[in-house]
């Protein structure tokens, strides 16, 4: 069965919703494509603990405020699900689930999107997909020797999954901080960091952050310095649970071992430490393969875009995967303009067609 609309977008996470906002609000036919059998997106596969950066009001998507949870000042990864539920339902977004996209396809002045439940046609797609779904574990001497069980962020749920063990936990990001502290008061933990942790100070959020993305990507469009970003704050935010065991001594990371060993890791000097499970936090990759049936990947893999477009394939623009696709794009509060945006240029793209320019 092939079916026919304007926009197809990939993705039904809070980049894909957002964009289908500003679709909507554009008059135009489009359809968003969901792998997940549920609305919520990654929010959904997050462990217990995780809370957002920043207080509901200032992580929000276009057009609707997310609600305060009550006891909470930054909400829980549950509290997220159920906004983006009521967002697509508020919106009427016309999401198809569960369907897994194969490929996106060139097909004369359309673009063919398959899937597993037969195809679509469209003069222009918007993939969403985020990066959630392919986690990076770095090649680490020795780590097919570990006869421990090992695991990624997007696979952890709860440190009650550990009571009693040796956990090492790696990764010196918001999510290595996060997990290492919640599993800091009942296993015998490890924290290693390739450099020494950097903790924003306490009173700054998601809002700080988003500024800093913003002003960044801001001065290098304009041909500035770089003024470096939320990089330059540093690397954690000191969210209440960090926060609190960081104060308790509880968060003090070992620099990065030499390789993994049968029952733990090495360090350099011979030290060792044991461990019955290894959690790595050590980030994401966009997720594209559907896209490799174009042949956008320039060097390293990246494809290049302006904005959100492709700058090969310009029928296709890519939203929420960072700050290459728009500042803080892969933050609720940061997804709502590049997604506007996208929406302009496609609509401007639809208007040429139809009128032959």
């Amino acid at each position: 069965m092939t079916s026919h609309v304007d926009v197809v977008v990939i993705g039904g996470g809070q980049a894909g919703l957002a964009a289908g906002y500003h679709l909507r609000r554009l008059g135009l036919d489009f359809v968003i494509l969901d792998a997940q059998p549920m609305s919520g997106g990654a929010w959904r596969h997050a462990w217990d603990s995780l809370h957002l950066f920043s207080p509901a009001a200032y992580s929000s998507l276009p057009g609707r405020l997310m609600p305060p949870q009550a006891g909470e000042k930054y909400p829980d990864a549950q509290h997220v699900v159920e906004y983006l539920a009521d967002y697509e339902t508020r919106y009427e977004l016309p999401i198809e689930r569960p369907v897994l996209v194969e490929g996106v396809h060139r097909d004369g002045p359309l673009l063919r999107v398959q899937t597993d439940s037969g195809s679509w046609r469209a003069r222009a797609v918007i993939s969403a997909t985020g990066t959630w779904w392919r986690p990076f574990i770095p090649a680490a001497a020795g780590r097919m020797a570990f006869r421990g069980d090992q695991l990624h962020t997007m696979e952890y749920r709860s440190h009650r999954d550990f009571a009693g063990k040796r956990v090492i936990v790696i990764g010196g990001g918001n999510s290595g901080a996060q997990i290492a502290a919640d599993l800091a008061y009942d296993t015998e933990l490890t924290w290693v960091t390739q450099r020494e942790p950097r903790f924003l100070a306490d009173d700054i959020d998601g809002r700080a952050l988003f500024d800093a993305a913003t002003a960044r990507r801001r001065a290098l469009d304009k041909g500035r310095s770089d003024t470096g970003g939320v990089a330059s704050l540093g690397d954690i935010v000191a969210v209440p649970s960090v926060r609190e065991a960081r104060d308790a001594g509880l968060l003090k990371a070992q620099p990065m071992f030499k390789r993994l060993t049968a029952t733990g890791v090495e360090w350099a000097d011979g030290t060792t430490a044991e461990a019955d499970a290894i959690v790595w936090c050590t980030g994401f990759r966009p997720a594209l393969s559907h896209l490799a049936p174009l042949g956008l990947r320039g060097p390293g893999g990246h494809i290049p875009t302006v904005g959100t477009r492709s700058l090969v394939e310009p029928r296709l623009h890519l939203l929420g995967y960072g700050d290459w696709t728009g500042p803080a794009s892969a933050t609720l509060i940061g997804v709502g303009r590049p997604a506007r945006e996208a929406g302009r240029e496609i609509a401007a793209l639809l208007a040429a067609v139809r009128t032959g320019n």
